[in-house]
């Protein structure tokens, strides 16, 4: 069994986590049964992990979202489907690794599936880029949409990106031009689309799969127009002031249901989706199907002016002035 990895807020469950471990030991040494006490510190680690996780900031969710035991695009995959066939290339000479795609099917329902893949390794994350998707990428990633399309096959994405590669090799091959034509191009497209955000879902390397007919998102997922470490370089020129910066993103998913920016946010397992990557599986593919199904039943119309109305209200606010208290600050005109 792998190392778990513990992240810095997890440190008080160090000590209960080798107290389990030795009686384990213990209970396979010898015949002392050892169940009622091993049952009693695994229901207060279990207790003492749902408190840490229920009160996480958001700094720490970002933690969370980036964890290297985190879930992938083709972990869930690979839960999902047992027909999977992944498809590569751009048709343009390059076949980006950052971003993966293919062909499967839910419940006998055929469907596209592609997302971002980070690594699990240094070597493999040197590979997948780490997770940050290069122009090819997202030319890929249109073509298999537009493969979609042509064919009625649903469309299900999942995010999890820092953001698209920033790379002068990027900006020399249209990085910005790429992302926007995905975004053109999948307002059009005629077949259901359902994104999820399963890890970090950073700026535009996110939004070049994201517009959906439902966008989802895990609890302890991020979703952000930058990361707070660059905001805060920005804002007040000091990364160390990331966590600030991630407060003031609204970047959690319970912030953005209620700005209406996503439509659910998925609970996950105590301790994050890599405690239990089966259970987070399961959650996920319940969402989906049941989404899936409610966006089937529409007419190729109403899904276009659905998809089409869920984006142009976003960003849309109403602010009640006061006109008394406008008047009083207001200069006053001199005789």
């Amino acid at each position: 069994m792998p190392r778990r990895y513990l992240l810095d807020f997890e440190k008080p469950l160090v000590e209960l986590e080798k107290q389990i471990e030795q009686i384990r030991e213990l209970a396979r040494d010898s015949e002392v049964d050892v169940s009622q006490q091993l049952l009693q510190l695994e229901t207060l680690a279990t207790r003492r992990r749902e408190e840490i996780f229920r009160s996480l900031t958001p700094a720490q969710k970002i933690q969370v979202a980036r964890h290297p035991q985190r879930p992938s695009t083709l972990d869930f995959i690979q839960m999902f489907c047992d027909d999977w066939i992944e498809l590569h290339g751009d048709r343009n000479g390059g076949d980006d690794m950052a971003l993966i795609g293919g062909i499967g099917s839910i419940n006998n329902i055929p469907v596209l599936l592609l997302g971002h893949q980070k690594g699990r390794d240094t070597k493999e994350n040197v590979v997948r880029n780490f997770g940050m998707a290069k122009p090819g990428g997202y030319r890929k990633a249109l073509r298999l949409m537009q493969h979609a399309d042509r064919f009625s096959l649903p469309i299900l994405t999942f995010i999890d990106t820092p953001g698209a590669y920033a790379g002068l090799s990027a900006e020399e091959q249209g990085q910005g031009e790429a992302i926007a034509r995905n975004l053109r191009e999948m307002f059009g497209l005629e077949v259901p689309i359902i994104a999820t955000v399963i890890g970090e879902g950073g700026s535009g390397g996110a939004l070049g799969i994201g517009v959906a007919d439902r966008l989802l998102m895990f609890e302890h997922s991020v979703y952000t127009v930058a990361s707070p470490e660059a905001c805060a370089s920005i804002l007040w020129r000091d990364a160390t002031k990331a966590s600030e910066a991630a407060t003031a993103l609204k970047i959690t998913g319970r912030d953005l249901i209620k700005l209406g920016v996503i439509d659910e946010v998925l609970s996950e397992p105590a301790g994050g989706n890599n405690w239990s990557p089966i259970e987070a599986g399961k959650t996920l593919k319940a969402a989906i199907e049941r989404h899936l199904n409610e966006l089937l039943e529409l007419s190729k119309d109403e899904l276009l002016e659905q998809r089409y109305s869920k984006f142009r209200v976003l960003g849309e606010f109403i602010e009640r002035i006061n006109v008394e208290e406008v008047q009083n600050e207001m200069p006053q005109k001199i005789e």
